[in-house]
């Protein structure tokens, strides 16, 4: 894969990990309007890994809390984050299994053009919704165990390109009242194991494949999307501070409609 591919297949990564207008759904655009061949779900992953260095160190002190939390815990002492640390194992298990069956009997996943302009159009338009309807009271020390169990089936929705993991989780959290930057931080903090968890599954196809040159283009994929996404989240999070979701709900509408007017053969 030469250079000018994989830095395409990192910026489009790096920028829509965690804005919410997803990053599976763009990835899969990219050899449909550029003339470049399809990446496959080998190297979107490895973008995906690439972000989730990012995130890892944006929220660094989110991290650090959570492993010394678990650590008291295992003392005996209640801690905050520990309970965080458990409300992300909740909140993970079930996208983990949606993941497994979608592996197992659909290796290929969903990437056509018409899901991903449907889901595009769909969620960005609840997602304005919520970012409306909702109420700005609730932090991410408010959330209890249901929450968080919800806010995860609702993540396993982001297996179907377009959807937007972060996107639907902000959206859920917005729903439950959650302050804008708090349902971004832990929509990024839920993605931590989610990414995790695919980048062991197929790091282990590609460990499988012994396709040197398809490890090199990984490697050189995932550092390019890493500081890529170091940006984009400090943007967003800047964005949040002052304003809402809703430039990120029009950019959906707008490309949804799009993507849905070019698959029925609207515009050519």
């Amino acid at each position: 894969m030469d250079i000018l591919h994989l830095a395409v297949l990192a910026v489009v990564q790096g920028v829509t990990e965690f804005l919410p207008i997803s990053s599976s759904g763009h990835l899969v655009l990219v050899p449909l309007f550029m003339d470049m061949p399809d990446q496959g779900q080998l190297m979107d992953v490895a973008v995906h890994v690439g972000t989730l260095g990012a995130v890892l160190l944006y929220l660094w002190r989110d991290v650090f809390n959570m492993c010394t939390g678990l650590g008291h815990m295992m003392r005996g002492r209640s801690d905050p984050g520990a309970r965080l640390a458990g409300l992300l194992v909740i909140g993970t298990i079930p996208v983990i299994a949606a993941g497994f069956a979608l592996n197992h009997y659909m290796p290929g996943g969903f990437r056509g053009l018409t899901v991903i302009g449907w889901t595009t159009l769909g969620f960005g338009i609840l997602l304005m919704i919520a970012d409306q309807i909702g109420m700005t009271l609730r932090r991410i020390e408010h959330l209890r165990i249901g929450d968080a169990l919800i806010i995860g089936i609702v993540q396993a929705l982001a297996l179907i390109p377009g959807t937007s993991r972060s996107g639907i989780c902000m959206t859920a959290g917005r729903m439950m009242g959650m302050e804008r930057q708090d349902a971004a931080r832990f929509a990024m903090l839920l993605g931590i194991p989610a990414i995790a968890g695919a980048g062991v599954l197929k790091g282990y196809e590609l460990w499988q494949s012994g396709n040197a040159q398809l490890t090199s283009d990984a490697f050189v994929a995932a550092g390019l999307a890493m500081a890529t996404a170091l940006v984009a989240i400090a943007l967003m999070m800047a964005w949040l501070r002052r304003a809402t979701f809703t430039i990120f709900g029009i950019y959906r509408v707008l490309l949804g409609g799009v993507l849905l007017a070019i698959s029925y053969g609207v515009i050519g």
